[in-house]
């Protein structure tokens, strides 16, 4: 490098390279600037003003959109950017609810520790804050407005990185805040509960919704059995909570803090993880030799399954029917264990140990319940363990090392391996090696970091196309192109987040690439370290499925193992009442007002509707609402009435379905989840 590709940063020299702005020169320099907005796999912001520093020449500029040039001149620390820094901090503490020691974020709340960085300890302002209504409709999430600071991360993150979009800014000035469209609650929306964007708030306006007290309650009632399952991946960061990442011993330790808790039997959920293998794998050489429907996508991940629903309904068939190792685990433990330990299915409760935040919305679906009893009761992050360890006083890094219980505590390194992107198709490499009696080969390309990986696996009948994404903005790019013929990929893994399931919205808060790295390396040591490596090598699912369930993908497989999926509407909800409301019922009738249905009409078809009421003296009879989407983008304006629904609607052609209903001639049908269909 010559004298020209470098900048003086408080006095020293240092060479530009790579570094996309000023704020990551400084970085490189091992001077860490505050900042809230800035993260480096997002866009540039620059909203929170923090990064502020003093450039010779051009006065005070925001690090993280400036472009380095060679000869700059920076100050990070002069009188007037460490005095704008408070300020800045004093302004975000006064702008809203930051209560810090009953925040539950308390601890690892960026405002707070730059608070303390910076030392502020008084804030000159009192700005008048107006308390917003609080989100709890997710069953995984909490949302917060008042604790806002308006950096929108979470936007970002939701658009960029997982191409949802539910977040975004609404209103101005000082009403300004981010919410989901129309005001409406998380569970209301697209949200898949992937909970990223609780992951990058940097203080308490989005958390993950804690379980902790059920977890207490079902522990200390006598009549209850509490088992727990722990997922592989909580065994690569819980260390960082206690300050101890690198412990060889961590998930001994995870099971002695557990029994210490109360819990009276904990699992792995790597044992069903092998045993997802075992089914996936099975499914996938079934539709392939059968002329099955192709590609083939897991299904472990539930806020891609989410996204597919919403999304992709049309894909639905291409997902794997497999249950996700968690799911798998808490029916196959329900089915055995109650008989064996002589209680009651209602007695036995089941708790899991996840890096994830949609398990939560996961264990509570419809299909994972036996006559209203869930298989999967209560779900924790590793964040909620942590902090149930830390409540009992535990003092972690000097538990002694326990054993697992048996039989659900034996697995293989090809179960532990799900916790990295890549993990669940490296353990199908693994099955299908197995099954040609070969030692399973390692796939370089299968342990990339990128977020897209695409490669062949040579086998005997000819090469299968496989293909890893993490990421769902990336999975969302891929389903196009298989929709479009550009891709004829025959096997695919999605996992929501960066990394897979190492990071989880669920694990220790970080923003560090190279936190992640460990935790995946992690993951592959205690792979290294197993003896058995292939799912055809636990002799306790080999015997399960001789003594339970048949053979792989047989009917007692499939009624334990397997499920299904449907459609979602875009937002789920009755929509906005326009007629007046008397208390009596009424024929319901809903307009979509949805993107494409408004392109075509619906906006004034609906004040059009509302007028044909009111002049025939109607508005006794149908209760006339708006909503958002019937997921007939295509054939819009779409109209429902009395369930029935009608496709490119006219004025004329709902005056004369009114009428219709009106004399009872349109029965009222009761409208599948998530469907548009016609049928009587």
């Amino acid at each position: 490098m010559t004298h020209e590709n470098a900048m003086t940063i408080d006095g020293f020299r240092v060479v530009i390279g790579e570094e996309r702005n000023l704020l990551e020169v400084i970085r490189k320099a091992h001077i860490e600037l505050p900042t809230f907005c800035y993260h480096s796999e997002l866009s540039v912001y620059g909203a929170c003003r923090l990064c502020m520093v003093e450039v010779e020449g051009r006065g005070l500029v925001t690090a993280c959109t400036t472009k380095p040039e060679a000869g700059m001149k920076v100050k990070t620390q002069s009188a007037e950017v460490r005095e704008l820094r408070k300020m800045n901090i004093e302004l975000l503490l006064a702008s809203g609810d930051h209560d810090c020691p009953t925040c539950a974020k308390s601890g690892s709340c960026k405002l707070q520790s730059l608070a303390e960085r910076l030392g502020v300890t008084r804030v000159r302002f009192n700005a008048p804050v107006e308390m917003r209504p609080m989100d709890f409709t997710s069953p995984s999430l909490l949302r917060d407005p008042n604790k806002c600071v308006l950096c929108g991360d979470c936007v970002r993150f939701c658009d960029e990185i997982q191409g949802i979009g539910v977040l975004e800014f609404t209103h101005r000035g000082s009403h300004s805040t981010v919410s989901p469209a129309f005001g409406k609650g998380l569970a209301e929306v697209d949200c898949v509960a992937c909970g990223q964007c609780a992951a990058v708030c940097p203080v308490g306006a989005i958390l993950v919704k804690s379980e902790v007290e059920r977890a207490y309650a079902a522990i200390q009632d006598p009549t209850k059995t509490v088992i727990v399952q722990v997922a592989p991946a909580v065994r690569s960061s819980i260390g960082e909570a206690f300050r101890i990442p690198n412990d060889t011993f961590t998930m001994g330790r995870i099971v002695t803090a557990l029994r210490r808790l109360g819990f009276d039997k904990v699992f792995d959920t790597s044992f069903s993880a092998d045993l997802t293998i075992w089914e996936e794998a099975t499914e996938f050489v079934n539709r392939k030799k059968q002329g099955g429907t192709l590609p083939l996508f897991t299904s472990c991940c539930p806020s891609w399954v989410k996204m597919a629903e919403h999304d992709f309904p049309d894909l639905l068939p291409n997902i794997s029917t497999c249950r996700s190792p968690q799911q798998m685990f808490g029916s196959v433990a329900k089915e055995i264990l109650p008989g064996e330990m002589g209680i009651k299915r209602e007695d036995l409760v089941v708790v899991s140990i996840m890096p994830c935040t949609a398990k939560k919305f996961e264990a509570g679906r419809q299909e994972f319940a036996t006559n209203g009893n869930p298989d999967v009761d209560i779900v924790l992050t590793t964040q909620e363990l942590a902090r149930m360890i830390q409540d009992a006083g535990l003092q972690f890094p000097e538990l002694p090392v326990g054993s697992l219980d048996q039989p659900f505590g034996v697995k293989t390194g090809a179960g532990v391996i799900f916790a990295n992107s890549g993990g669940v198709t490296e353990a199908v490499i693994r099955f299908a090696a197995g099954e040609l009696g070969e030692n399973h080969p390692v796939i370089e390309e299968v342990r990339s970091e990128k977020n897209r990986r695409d490669f062949v696996l040579p086998t005997p009948e000819g090469g299968i196309k496989m293909s890893v994404v993490h990421g769902l903005a990336k999975a969302k790019e891929l389903v196009r192109e298989i929709q479009s013929g550009q891709s004829d990929v025959e096997f695919v893994e999605v996992m929501a987040c960066p990394g897979g399931c190492i990071g989880g919205a669920g694990q220790p808060v970080t923003h560090s690439q190279q936190t992640r790295q460990r935790r995946t390396q992690v993951i592959r040591d205690v792979d290294v370290t197993h003896d058995a490596h292939c799912p055809q090598e636990n002799h306790v699912i080999k015997e399960l499925y001789r003594e339970r369930l048949g053979e792989p993908n047989g009917p007692e497989a499939h009624r334990l193992l397997h499920t299904h999926f449907h459609s979602r509407r875009r937002i789920e909800a009755e929509g906005i009442q326009l007629s007046e409301f008397t208390g009596e019922a009424k024929i319901p009738v809903s307009v979509c007002i949805g993107t494409a249905c408004h392109l075509r009409g619906s906006q004034d078809l609906l004040k059009a509707v509302l007028k044909h009421v009111e002049d025939a003296e109607l508005t006794e009879r149908f209760d006339i609402r708006a909503t958002f989407c019937m997921e007939s983008c295509d054939s819009g304006p779409t109209v429902r009435i009395n369930g029935h629904v009608f496709h490119r609607s006219t004025l004329d052609s709902v005056k004369a379905a009114l009428a219709l209903a009106d004399e009872g001639g349109l029965p009222a049908l009761e409208a599948c989840d998530g469907c548009t269909c016609t049928h009587a």
